[in-house]
């Protein structure tokens, strides 16, 4: 039991028990994963964020020189902790090989990831329902992550706030993350979706804000283009980088590659976190927003009859310890933590597990989402070199050749560089990241990629080898029947035409003859090859009499006989 018998309390404590606790501080980050699209204008030989790089004032991002790359002096006692907390294979992943090792002049052979972070949005200003009152949440930091190799950039949104109600955290995290609205109401709201976003600027100033309750132009937008029109407040904040279905102009350009609702963490801080309900614990866990105040489970009974078991790493769960009553959710999608705002070191940003949350929790989350986004769009370049496919046109195959080829290549390194089962040997950060992995299917996608992909090129190399063997078998064709002719006129060294003495010029002309109707003769034979091969076929069958061995070479010149 999460809470204590109700008629074994006095009337005020049995009204303080019914009572949903506060938010004394709130923290949401969004990860949304995206897939590139190649810039045809900016050269094959540039990085995404080499192109980023280079437009200077033109875009507001820049890139984010940390405390790994950056000056020693901002490295702290949070940022060794996070470091230590991960196997020796993903740190090099994560933070590259250092400055002692002469990397760290900003080359890409420091680390596979490139930070961008812009500073322009300060603040968003949210409005749950037409009507409530707008809450806004400080924009903590805004980054890009780009990946050395792999065509995803990730979008990370870290915001936070103090003193909310815990309905209004729950609408927070239920609607805030969604690229676009899933529908709309009858009146014309959407569905699911905050009724205003604004981003607010330092002072104060709107920056850009939703225009999610514009229906006819998300539904044209899809009837024109088969995809889905990325909602303005979330299109401003990417820019430069453009959705690749839309009108605008931009060299560097994205597609959304998985589910419209954005992955999400959340650390809630709370007066009394004994006083949520199993209710309250599993619209958190599953982000399910928040239910009425009479409100019971979401979902059945019996299909919640192992959350605790599937959604709840409860090994802080305890009246005790350093951070008491701490309880983590994880679904895959999301990943939350709740505990007690009286807790110092629940609180603490340097190391308690505020800190915790936003690095080793957040890093941990962010590699099983890579991963995740990595190998969906692995699939989806299978499905476009396909697409592409025309067996009749020599250049098509081509291409989907190099296609295929340069996927295998790109698993490969992804799968000895990026591909990792055990990320620590912390208990905590390996469970978490064991059950994010699991909700999030990593195994069974991985499989299926990996399974696909060596059917592409064990096709290929069926494909190599019948091509090898019917070259094999028109140059035998050709040497054989050309072996007849050159034993004939070479034997004993004998010259049909004694043309020795003869002037120059008649030497010439007799050259220009025989090497015409040598080559005439040898192209002829390549091109009868596959008929002249199947008449060789039937000389050397012993149970083929007279007559079919001349069928067989009637065949040679027979139209249509293939």
């Amino acid at each position: 039991m999460l809470n204590p018998p109700m008629a074994d309390m006095p009337a005020e404590a049995n009204a303080l028990a019914t009572s949903a606790p506060t938010v004394q501080h709130f923290r949401q980050a969004l990860l949304w994963p995206l897939r590139l699209m190649p810039a045809p204008h900016a050269g094959h030989h540039h990085a995404p964020w080499h192109v980023l790089r280079e437009m200077g004032d033109a875009s507001p991002w820049r890139e984010e020189v940390d405390e790994y790359t950056g000056d020693s002096s901002r490295f702290h006692e949070r940022h060794y902790n996070e470091f230590v907390s991960f196997l020796p294979y993903v740190q090099r992943f994560l933070y590259g090989e250092g400055r002692s090792r002469g990397n760290g002049t900003g080359g890409d052979g420091d680390s596979p990831m490139r930070i961008f972070r812009r500073h322009d949005v300060a603040a968003v200003r949210l409005v749950s329902k037409p009507g409530d009152a707008p809450v806004t949440l400080d924009v903590i930091h805004c980054d890009l992550y780009f990946f050395f190799d792999i065509d995803v950039v990730m979008l990370n949104l870290e915001v936070g706030a103090s003193d909310l109600s815990l309905a209004q955290a729950q609408d927070v995290l239920y609607r805030f993350g969604r690229a676009y609205p899933s529908g709309w109401e009858a009146d014309g709201s959407a569905l699911h979706c905050m009724a205003s976003v604004e981003w607010l600027g330092a002072d104060g100033r709107v920056l850009a804000s939703s225009d999610a309750q514009q229906r006819e132009a998300f539904l044209s937008h899809v009837a024109q283009h088969r995809a889905p029109r990325i909602a303005a407040h979330w299109a401003h904040l990417m820019q430069p980088l453009v959705s690749d279905h839309s009108e605008d102009a931009g060299v560097l350009r994205y597609r959304q590659i998985e589910y419209y609702r954005m992955p999400v963490m959340a650390y809630l801080s709370l007066d009394d976190p004994r006083r949520l309900t199993r209710d309250d614990f599993v619209r958190l866990a599953l982000v399910t927003g928040a239910g009425a105040t009479d409100a019971h489970l979401p979902y059945a009974e019996h299909h919640l009859a192992d959350f605790e078991h599937k959604y709840c790493y409860d090994r802080f769960w305890v009246n005790a310890g350093a951070a008491p009553n701490t309880r983590y959710l994880c679904n895959g999608h999301a990943l939350i933590v709740v505990g007690d705002a009286r807790s110092e070191f629940f609180c603490c940003r340097d190391r308690g597990v505020l800190a915790q949350f936003r690095h080793q929790h957040f890093l941990l989350f962010l590699i099983a989402h890579f991963q995740k986004a990595s190998l969906l769009m692995f699939s989806d370049q299978l499905v476009e070199a396909l697409k592409r496919l025309d067996i009749r046109s020599t250049p098509s195959v081509k291409q989907f050749k190099r296609a295929i080829r340069a996927s295998f290549e790109r698993f490969l390194r992804f799968t000895h560089r990026y591909w990792f089962h055990e990320i620590s040997e912390q208990a905590q950060v390996r469970a978490l990241s064991h059950m994010c992995a699991t909700h999030l299917g990593l195994d069974p996608l991985y499989d299926e990629v990996k399974a696909r992909i060596a059917d592409m090129n064990t096709y290929l190399d069926a494909d190599s080898l019948r091509r090898q063997a019917a070259t094999v078998v028109r140059l035998t064709v050709v040497t054989l029947f050309g072996l007849i002719g050159t034993i004939t006129t070479g034997f004993l060294g004998m010259n049909l035409l004694a043309e020795a003495e003869a002037p120059l010029w008649r030497k010439a002309v007799w050259f220009g003859v025989v090497f015409v109707a040598t080559t005439w003769l040898t192209i002829y034979t390549m091109v009868k090859s596959q008929r002249l091969s199947d008449f060789i076929d039937a000389l050397s069958n012993d149970r083929l009499g007279f007559r079919g061995k001349l069928a067989a070479l009637a065949k040679v010149w027979r139209p249509g006989a293939d």
